[in-house]
């Protein structure tokens, strides 16, 4: 199976932010792609935490979803939708920061809402995701051809016991490929980006692959970049640094069983 990983530099205009992303994925998908992932935040990089409530969808209904369902069908790919605002019956002051999944009909597939919201403040820089959004529950993972898929979203992937839950959620059959959609920061990407996820990659003998918004938004935040894909062994096998764009790279079933039959970590956990 060949997966894609879309980088994006998404803007305050949604619209304008569709477009780009349906057509980066029908770059993906002409390239080979069987699976793409687009980035946390695709739809909207605002000006303000609040203008998330602004474009917020109820399930199932949209311009956002419609134009992910659109690009699923259009290339007939498993499309792992990024993140966008999903309304909360009830609540107008808060959103889920969701990642739905659409099959290559076009159809939803899955649908996980984030459950680790990011916080950060250096004296410069201050980031609090829980002002507007409200944080999901429970683990997630769907299966696409042959493969099973987790989902976690951004500052999930300081967090190795989701990863652990989703390697192993009592159906045993692990996780192949683990989906990290992101927006990390310019100065805790620099650091810690690709060291944890090649750590969540080693760990659960699974490729990873993290799509991110990468560069210089209009909104005059900075965001790291370096979408990328990497095998079990923790090798990074494509990388973009900064500006859109899409990186490639097959999800290889025998590297797979070579990999968890040379180290049977997974068996060996008495923990």
């Amino acid at each position: 199976m060949k997966i894609a990983a879309v980088q994006m530099v998404s803007t305050p205009d949604v619209a304008r932010n569709l477009a780009t992303m349906q057509r980066l994925v029908a770059e993906a998908a002409a390239a080979g792609a069987t699976l793409v992932a687009v980035p946390e935040y695709f739809c909207l990089m605002g000006q303000r935490d609040g203008d998330k409530l602004l474009c917020a969808e109820p399930e199932g209904h949209g311009p956002i979803q419609q134009a992910l369902s659109e690009a699923a069908r259009r290339g007939a790919v498993w499309l792992v939708g990024g993140t966008l605002p999903m309304a909360i019956e009830g609540r107008s002051d808060r959103v889920r920061n969701t990642c739905q999944v659409f099959a290559p009909d076009g159809t939803p597939a899955a649908r996980y809402d984030k459950i680790h919201l990011f916080a950060f403040d250096n004296g410069r820089e201050q980031y609090d995701e829980g002002r507007v959004l409200e944080a999901g529950s429970e683990p997630v993972s769907f299966v696409a051809g042959a493969h099973r898929v987790g989902l976690s979203i951004c500052y999930d992937v300081r967090f190795p016991e989701l990863y652990r839950r989703l390697a192993d959620d009592g159906s045993g059959v692990p996780c192949d490929l683990m989906c990290v959609p992101a927006a990390f920061t310019y100065t805790t990407g620099q650091k810690h980006w690709e060291l944890l996820l090649r750590a969540r990659a080693v760990e659960n003998q699974c490729y990873v692959l993290a799509p991110a918004q990468g560069g210089k938004h209009e909104n005059g935040r900075r965001t790291w970049g370096h979408s990328m894909i990497i095998d079990p062994w923790g090798e990074v096998l494509a990388e973009i640094a900064e500006g859109e764009g899409v990186v490639l790279a097959d999800l290889d079933a025998a590297r797979l069983a070579e990999v968890r039959q040379q180290l049977p970590a997974l068996r060996h956990r008495r923990l």
